[in-house]
């Protein structure tokens, strides 16, 4: 597994000791791993909220660039809607303790794409724009970052409800209808 950054590094510990707790207090523990979460309301961070981020930031013009990778936009990232997870939330809770304890749980391919399609998405919808290039490599900045999500499929009968259209025009129609929506959340 390893090199991963500090962030990832701080992930799986916490996974490690939640799992740890839940054995050593008998107190049922679920690890569900989650694609980037996006939707209307949802905080937009370049570093967390990408989809909602990226759109809000074209809406209200705010600079933008891709970030390694070419200067192109290839990063790929799967995208979920938080009202999707719902579901195994309430399912988990009564859930007996025989299933695995760790799980993914995301847009999967079907609800995935790049920032460059996400920056044609963009252009349809608002109308063009420039965007910067910082050629700078970032470590640990993955490429692809797709769940998969055939364990939640097969073991909870879980699949993903909200198509990535959908979400998309949620943010986009949430984030005119409430410009100072992201100012706290600014990076």
């Amino acid at each position: 597994m390893p090199p991963v950054s500090l962030y990832g590094s701080t992930k799986i510990a916490a996974e490690c000791l939640a799992l740890e707790y839940g054995v050593d207090f008998d107190f049922p523990v679920w690890i569900d791993r989650c694609g980037v979460m996006a939707g209307a309301g949802q905080f937009g961070r370049p570093d967390q909220g990408i989809f909602t981020y990226w759109i809000n930031a074209w809406l209200r013009n705010r600079p933008l660039k891709y970030i390694g990778f070419n200067h192109k936009g290839y990063q790929v990232r799967d995208c979920l809607h938080p009202r999707d997870l719902v579901s195994i939330l309430s399912r988990q809770m009564d859930a007996p303790s025989g299933k695995n304890r760790i799980c993914n749980f995301g847009g999967s391919v079907i609800n995935s794409m790049s920032l460059a399609q996400l920056s044609a998405w963009c252009t349809t919808r608002f109308g063009a724009r420039e965007i910067g290039a910082d050629l700078s490599p970032r470590p640990f900045d993955l490429p692809w970052m797709v769940l998969d999500t055939r364990r939640a499929e097969k073991e909870w009968h879980w699949q993903v409800e909200t198509p990535l259209q959908r979400i998309l025009e949620e943010i986009a129609e949430h984030a005119a209808k409430h410009p100072n929506w992201l100012e706290l959340s600014a990076p």
